[in-house]
């Protein structure tokens, strides 16, 4: 048997170069759509410098050697809506430590310039100078007295919005963001003041006249005085004087009055255009104080009227009741004859009638037995129910 032997031999040597101390939890603060601020934890021991990198992803990359006892380093002059990755290396004696990483996306272009004009007392127009990136949309959002947040979603195409329903005498604070790539913007800020008035929650039309002048308009009003119960009415500011609430109008017979209980209750069609306010808002409205009754027809270019006094109509429970006191104007007394009468439609005939005069008139009134008015009937038969064009106004007595 043979066996072979092993040489004595040189031991084997390894040698391990270790890696300096570098820095740790890179963070990034204060980012726009042009700057960042970049702040590090520093190496524990001594550093020589430090050697930051930055760039998007798809290059290029900028270099910056920085002193070894510094933390933190702002960037400038980028590129908006841009990821940008970044790392930093310490070095010492010519050797990198390992890196801190971390990355980060640049602002949207924002809009600029918010602020408030034709400031009024319910109302105020905002305007803003669009960013140099259109936007896919924009979110308007401002706090209320109440403290509640509304939120507003804009389209992009446009550069101004305007506040209604406002509370005057009030401070509002209003935000504004653009929307790109489902990213918001950094918001910009503004703040303003609603005018004061007398009557900030005025019970009625003759109030808001009381608020200043103007032209006949839509208008809101609180019942009772009360900031939580809004309604939105039309006010005729100039016939007889003005301050008329118009609780009815017939003007083209496109509205449908041909409607049941709920409806009459609680209103239907449009304020500015034909519409019934509402029998809740009407009893609501003269249930306080004494008001005055109006009542204007038109029919080609003939126009009349009827005035009451001691309008008032009566709650659900008593069916809207009608109460009517004396008449004075140019149309004829038709009305005199309803007063007392309770309200009936189609649907609902507390008169209990055989052939109740809602159907038999397709119309919804205070009838009695029928009728000597029908305003809420077919709008231009030509038969004993016609109905011109007119309306129906209420104030308090003056």
């Amino acid at each position: 048997m043979a066996m072979r032997g092993f040489e004595e031999s040189e031991p084997l040597v390894g040698y391990v170069t270790t890696v300096p101390d570098g820095p740790s939890d890179l963070r990034i603060s204060n980012v726009t759509g042009s700057s960042a601020l970049l702040h590090w934890r520093p190496a524990r021991g001594p550093v020589q410098s430090y050697q930051l990198t930055y760039g998007p992803p798809q290059g290029p990359a900028v270099t910056v050697r920085l002193p070894g006892d510094r933390a933190e380093h702002p960037l400038s002059g980028l590129q908006l809506d841009t990821e940008y990755q970044v790392s930093v290396v310490g070095v010492t004696g010519g050797k990198p430590s390992s890196p801190t990483s971390a990355s980060f996306t640049t602002a949207l272009d924002a809009p600029r310039d918010l602020r408030a004009t034709d400031v009024n007392a319910r109302s105020a127009r905002i305007a803003w100078t669009p960013p140099r990136i259109p936007p896919a949309s924009y979110l308007l959002s401002y706090e209320t007295p109440s403290g509640h947040t509304q939120e507003i979603p804009l389209g992009a195409d446009i550069a101004s919005y305007q506040l209604h329903d406002l509370t005057p005498s009030s401070r509002y604070h209003v935000r504004l963001q653009a929307i790109r790539g489902g990213r918001p913007t950094t918001p910009i800020a503004t703040s303003f003041n609603t005018v004061w008035l007398t009557y900030p929650f005025p019970r009625d039309c003759a109030e808001e006249q009381l608020n200043g002048p103007g032209p006949s308009r839509e208008a809101t009003i609180y019942l009772g005085g009360d900031r939580k119960r809004p309604l939105k009415v039309y006010c005729d500011m100039e016939t007889d004087g003005g301050g008329w609430l118009v609780f009815q109008r017939r003007m083209n017979g496109k509205t449908d009055f041909w409607r049941d209980w709920k409806d009459y209750a609680h209103g239907f069609g449009n304020v500015s255009q034909e519409f019934w306010l509402g029998n809740d808002a009407l009893h609501q409205l003269t249930a306080r104080g004494e008001h005055e009754l109006r009542v204007d027809l038109r029919a080609g270019a003939e126009a009349v009227y009827a005035q009451y006094q001691q309008f008032r109509v009566d709650p659900p429970s008593e069916n809207y009741r009608l109460h009517l006191g004396p008449y004075h104007g140019t149309a004829g007394d038709a009305l005199s004859y309803h007063s007392g009468s309770v309200f009936s439609t189609r649907d609902r005939d507390p008169n209990r009638l055989l052939i109740p005069c809602a159907v038999s008139y397709r119309g919804a009134w205070w009838y009695r037995n029928c009728h000597y008015a029908n305003l809420n009937g077919l709008y231009g038969n030509t038969q004993d129910h016609q109905v011109p064009a007119g309306r129906l106004g209420s104030q308090p007595a003056r």
